[in-house]
């Protein structure tokens, strides 16, 4: 029991003393998980729009497609990135791998089908209650995009919010495509697994704790939107 406290205790004081590796850690899982969300972002929400009110053959296969993308197995993605990256894939001449471009690249890939398949859904119902008042305004189904994903901004940044969370809580992937390198490729997630297994449970703790305060922020976040769109919708 004395060992346990005490580790909390090292690893609040690495905290508040802000040590230079956990800070360089940090930074680092911000910088890839914040890419990675910018890049899911730009992809997911148009793309999950489109789906949402527009009508082609297919429609629903690519929808149930996107559903099940969103379950991938971190790992699995990871091994995809890999195999693109790799010396023989296709990639390869871009010397991504074991790099935060690789990172980031691999978060995409796993939260980018979340961004859309959420924005489809928020979308999809928009455009079912706003569909003939926006075509008696003459707005056809493309040009209502930007509209509905204004009046569906407060459910939408739930949905970014809820994206950041699972793009920074991420482990399998980066390890298999990041290697999770000293000083180069080694986040919040990946040193925690590393830090356990040496058992050098201070700093494990540490980034713990912030991986946790992240988390709060997040959540809390999502129920101050939450809040708004009670407001609104009163």
């Amino acid at each position: 029991m004395g060992d346990i406290i005490e580790a909390f205790s090292t690893a609040l004081g690495l905290i508040l003393h802000g040590d230079p590796t956990l800070l360089e850690i940090v930074a680092l899982s911000l910088r890839v998980s914040g890419a990675a969300l910018a890049l899911s972002v730009a992809l997911g929400l148009p793309l999950g729009a489109g789906l949402g009110i527009a009508r082609f053959p297919g429609r629903n296969i690519l929808s149930a497609l996107l559903n099940t993308c969103m379950g991938l197995p971190p790992v699995v993605a990871g091994l995809m990135v890999y195999l693109l990256l790799g010396r023989s894939g296709p990639l390869g001449a871009l010397h991504w791998l074991f790099t935060p471009a690789a990172m980031i690249l691999a978060q995409t890939l796993l939260v980018t089908p979340i961004v859309a398949a959420l924005t489809r859904q928020v979308i999809e119902d928009l455009w079912e209650e706003y569909a003939e008042q926006l075509r008696s305004f003459g707005i056809g189904v493309w040009r209502a995009i930007p509209t509905l994903l204004y009046e569906g901004r407060f459910t939408l940044a739930t949905v970014v919010l809820a994206a950041f969370g699972r793009a920074i809580s991420e482990v399998g992937a980066v390890i298999v495509v990041g290697g999770n390198i000293a000083h180069h490729t080694r986040v919040m997630t990946t040193a925690i697994a590393l830090e356990t297994s040496r058992g050098d449970f201070a700093l494990a703790l540490g980034l713990g704790m912030l991986l946790l305060g992240f988390a709060v922020l997040i959540n809390g976040g999502v129920e101050v939107l939450r809040a708004g769109m009670r407001r609104v919708g009163a």
